[in-house]
C-alpha cells in the first residue's frame, strides 16, 4: 500500500485472519512494537498465572483485547472466556446474570438458570465496566474473588468454581473508594496486578500503523482494494485527538473505506470536538496524566535537571518515572 511519505513496519502482521494466527498473540495486537511495548511486557509475564488482573483506561483504548490476550496466552486458553458487561446490565438482574437462579427464585423465573461464574469454571471472566457494579453485590462478588464458591438466587447449595477473573474500568476506582461508591476490599483485590493503558492521543505513533492496519480489514470485508493512503491525509490524523480512542479511529476508518474510490483512501477529515489531550468530563486521574505529560512535552521529555519534567511538577525524579510507568506514558519514539 503506497502512503507517499507515510512509512509502515514492513513485517506488521497483514492479510487473511489465518496468516496472523501463526503469529503469537503479542504480535497480533497493533502497536506492540511502540507504546504498548511495556504494558504487553506486563500482559506476557502474568498471563500464565490464576493473579486477577485490572485493566485501566478510558473507553476505547482496547482493554477487551488485552484481556482476550492475556486468555490466549494463559493454561486455560482451551477453556471459555466469559464477558459481562456490568454497565449493560440492570442492578437488579446482575446477581442472576452472575450466579444464576433456581426456578421459582422470583416473579418470572420459570426455569434454573446457570450464571456466568459456573459458565467460566476452569476458564476466564472477563468483568467489564466493573466501576458500575451496584454496591449492594459487591460482597458477593469479593466472596466468589475470595472463596471461589457461590449460591445462586434462591438456592441453598453451594457451589465451588474455579475461575481467573480479569476486569476492566474507564473509572477512577480510588477516587469511587473515597467516595464510598466502590467497596475498598473489593478494589484491592481486584487491583492486584494493574495494567493501565494509555489514551489514542498519547500514541500518536502507533496511528499510522491502526489506520493501515483497519484500511485492510475493511477493505478486505468489502471487496476493495486500496493502494494509497495520501501523505496529508495521514498527517490529519495523527493530529486528531481522537477522544473516542482506538473505537472512534475503527469507525471513522470503516467510513472512509466505504466513501473509498480508485484505491484511495481519502475521506473527509474527522471533526473536531476538543483539542489534543482534552477530554470531556475528565477524571482525577485524567488529570494528573494530562498534567504529567504536558510538563513532559514542554521540557522536551528531559525528565531530571532544573529544566526538567520533574522540576517543573515539583516531584522528585524517582516519583515522576514511578507515575510515568503506571499511567503509560512514554516518551515518542524516533522516527524510523
Amino acid at each position: 500500500m503506497q502512503t507517499n511519505a507515510v512509512a509502515y513496519p514492513a513485517d506488521v502482521p497483514r492479510g487473511p485472519k489465518e496468516d496472523r494466527e501463526k503469529l503469537s498473540v503479542a504480535e497480533t495486537i497493533v502497536g506492540w512494537r511502540g507504546s504498548l511495548r511495556g504494558i504487553l511486557s506486563q500482559l506476557q509475564a502474568v498471563a500464565p498465572t490464576n493473579t486477577t488482573v485490572l485493566l485501566a483506561g478510558e473507553s476505547g483504548t482496547g482493554k477487551e483485547v488485552i484481556a482476550r490476550a492475556i486468555h490466549e496466552l494463559s493454561p486455560r486458553r482451551g477453556r471459555n472466556l466469559v464477558k459481562v458487561n456490568c454497565a449493560a446490565i440492570p442492578a437488579g438482574l446482575l446477581e442472576t446474570e452472575m450466579f444464576g437462579h433456581e426456578r421459582g427464585a422470583f416473579t418470572g423465573a420459570i426455569n434454573s438458570r446457570v450464571g456466568r461464574f459456573a459458565l467460566a469454571d476452569h476458564g476466564t471472566l472477563f468483568l467489564d465496566e466493573i466501576g458500575d457494579m451496584a454496591l449492594e453485590l459487591q460482597p458477593k462478588m469479593l466472596r466468589v474473588l475470595q472463596e471461589r464458591e457461590f449460591e445462586a438466587v434462591g438456592s441453598t447449595r453451594t457451589t465451588q468454581v474455579d475461575v481467573r477473573v480479569l476486569a476492566a474500568t474507564n473509572r477512577d476506582l480510588r477516587e469511587m473508594v473515597r467516595d464510598r461508591e466502590f467497596r475498598e476490599d473489593l478494589y484491592y483485590r481486584l487491583n492486584a496486578f494493574p495494567i493501565v493503558l494509555p489514551p489514542l492521543r498519547e500514541r500518536k505513533a502507533d496511528i499510522p500503523e491502526f489506520v493501515q492496519y483497519f484500511v485492510q480489514e475493511f477493505a478486505s470485508s468489502m471487496d476493495k482494494t486500496i493502494e494509497i493512503i495520501p501523505e496529508e491525509t495521514m498527517r490529519i490524523l495523527v493530529e486528531h485527538a481522537w477522544p473516542g480512542n482506538i473505537r472512534e479511529l475503527q469507525n471513522y476508518v470503516e467510513r472512509g473505506v466505504i466513501l473509498a474510490n480508485n484505491g484511495v483512501f481519502d475521506p473527509p477529515p474527522p471533526e473536531r470536538c476538543e483539542q489534543p489531550g482534552e477530554i470531556a468530563n475528565p477524571t482525577l486521574e485524567d488529570k494528573v496524566r494530562h498534567e504529567i505529560l504536558a510538563a513532559c512535552q514542554r521540557a522536551n521529555w528531559k525528565l531530571g535537571g532544573p529544566r526538567g519534567a520533574a522540576a517543573r511538577l515539583g516531584l522528585k525524579r524517582t516519583t515522576l518515572f514511578y507515575k510515568m510507568k503506571r499511567f503509560g506514558i512514554a516518551p515518542p519514539r524516533p522516527p524510523a
